[in-house]
C-alpha cells in the first residue's frame, strides 16, 4: 500500500495525519510500520513533515487495548509526534486535530482566527489538500 502512495506524491507532505483504533493493537502497531516507511523514505534535505497520531474512537474508552499514558509517552517523547485522541463518531476533538495540523504547517500568521474559519479557509484558497 504505501509504495502506491509515494507515487501520489505522499512523500511531499506537509504533515502526516495516522489514524488508529483505541480498541485494536493491530491498528496501532500498522501505524508504527506506516511511521517507519515515511521516516524511512524521507527525501534527504527537504524540510521534516511533522506526524500527528490520532487515537480514535475514544467514545470506546472501556475497550481501549493500550493504556493511554503509555501510547502518549510512547508517541510524544520517543518518537517526537503529536498525539491527540477522538471519536469521529460523536466529533470530539476532531477540529482540535486539523487545529493542530494546520499549526503543524506554520499556519501561525493566523493564530487570532478560530480555527474551524482557518481549516476552511485552506481548503477553498486550495492551499491545504487531504489525502
Amino acid at each position: 500500500e504505501w509504495a502506491d502512495s509515494c507515487c501520489r506524491g505522499v512523500r511531499s507532505a506537509h504533515v502526516y495525519i495516522l489514524v488508529y483504533d483505541i480498541c485494536c493493537f493491530d491498528s496501532f502497531e500498522y501505524v508504527k510500520t506506516i511511521r517507519q516507511q515515511i521516516l524511512e523514505t524521507r527525501v534527504v534535505g527537504t524540510v521534516e513533515a511533522p506526524i500527528l497520531i490520532v487515537g480514535n474512537k475514544r467514545d470506546l474508552q472501556r475497550g481501549r487495548v493500550i493504556p493511554r499514558h503509555n501510547v502518549s509517552d510512547l508517541v510524544r517523547k520517543t518518537w517526537k509526534c503529536g498525539y491527540i485522541e477522538c471519536s469521529a463518531k460523536f466529533n470530539w476533538h476532531v477540529l482540535l486535530l486539523f487545529s493542530e495540523a494546520l499549526k503543524c504547517v506554520g499556519c501561525s500568521r493566523c493564530k487570532h482566527v478560530h480555527a474551524a474559519i482557518r481549516f476552511q479557509g485552506a481548503l477553498r484558497r486550495e492551499r491545504c489538500a487531504l489525502m
